[in-house]
């Protein structure tokens, strides 16, 4: 039967919680034909390309204290840091000349960064590289300063939502965090006209199989343009420290899952689980990912923003050896390219369509 399902999910039919809760138990039977029938729709739309991030890391100052997270506002043993705008469109121009043609700001919840602050370094930005789009991470904001962003230059903006729980999520946040906050900031990213994405940790503690199936459901109704999704991994000085981590194996299904769902996604092949298994992007790469995000950021700094321990610091993820990430995205048949791979959207140009495509494909 989950054969039959994934058949169906693959020609575009939508599934239940309880066919997408059969894949993923059985997911060992099947984890080759879905990683197949994802890239093959994921050539179809992109064709071999693999599309390139630049991420600056520019503060990991955060208000919150969010259980899982190693820059949680009450970790003591965090060497704190902001970089300023000037430091910022550095790392910006660096990239540039290496062929990043998307940048991606990205920090904790920092109040040091007000609206005006971060409108001018939007606007700063895209008048340096009027060819470049520009992505923000920056955690919760109110629907105005959002709006602000949009108008200074801001194409896309990534809020992962960690889980679609609501009750899981009040034993990954303190009550000052509420889960339909996080939701509501999501729907007014995508009302506002950003390229917008949504994630989820795998393997959080407390995380059951129903509900990732539950995240299947969910992302197929919010249709996101983006989908972040990488293993938790532990941090030393935070609440969940002795917690197990999750697992490569299974988040590399998930991306598959998730190619097949939304099938002109943007989806990372994420430092998470390049973290957790040295192979963990080519691995990304082969279940339907396509974009990677090496770190801009400067050296000194790499090593202070630490969601979680052992987090890869130097090589191939820096931005600086691009030549080396580029040999080993060929070796899974597809290519690095300098562009700014935007969300192919089926509603503005036809040749986004698959289905028929994915159906010829999954019998």
């Amino acid at each position: 039967m989950y054969r039959e399902f994934l058949r169906k999910l693959a020609a575009g039919e939508a599934l239940d919680k309880e066919a997408y809760l059969s894949l993923i138990e059985n997911r060992d039977v099947i984890r080759d034909e879905a990683a197949s029938l994802a890239c093959n729709l994921r050539r179809r739309v992109y064709g071999d390309k693999i599309f390139i991030r630049g991420l600056i890391e520019f503060t990991n100052y955060c208000k919150n204290q969010c259980y899982y997270c190693g820059i949680r506002a009450g970790n003591p043993h965090v060497e704190r840091y902001r970089l300023m705008p000037d430091e910022i469109l550095s790392c910006a121009a660096t990239g540039y000349e290496l062929g990043f043609r998307t940048f991606v700001l990205q920090g904790g919840e920092d109040p040091y960064y007000t609206d005006e602050i971060l409108t001018g370094i939007v606007r700063d930005i895209k008048a340096a590289h009027p060819d470049c789009a520009l992505t923000l991470s920056i955690g919760e904001r109110s629907y105005e300063s959002y709006r602000k962003l949009k108008e200074a230059g801001a194409d896309r903006y990534l809020l992962r939502h960690e889980t679609v729980n609501p009750k899981h999520y009040a034993t990954l946040h303190p009550a000052s965090m509420e889960w339909e906050h996080r939701i509501q900031c999501l729907r007014q990213l995508k009302e506002l006209g950003y390229q917008t994405g949504a994630g989820f940790m795998v393997g959080s503690p407390g995380q059951t199989m129903e509900d990732l199936a539950d995240e299947m459901i969910f992302l197929r109704e919010l249709q996101p343009q983006m989908v972040g999704i990488g293993p938790f991994i532990p941090h030393q000085d935070t609440p969940f420290a002795k917690e197990a981590a999750g697992s490569a194996e299974l988040t590399t299904f998930l991306l598959s899952l998730i190619r097949l769902t939304l099938p002109n996604v943007l989806l990372p092949a994420t430092t998470a689980l390049g973290t957790i298994d040295p192979m963990g992007r080519e691995k990304g790469i082969l279940a339907g990912a396509n974009v990677l995000m090496p770190n801009l950021s400067p050296a000194d700094v790499r090593d202070k923003y630490l969601l979680y321990d052992n987090k890869i610091c130097t090589g191939d993820e820096a931005a600086a050896c691009i030549a080396c990430l580029k040999m080993r995205v060929e070796k899974t048949g597809c290519r690095i390219v300098t562009e700014r791979g935007d969300f192919c959207d089926a509603s503005k140009d036809a040749s986004c369509n698959t289905r028929s495509f994915a159906g010829a494909n999954s019998g």
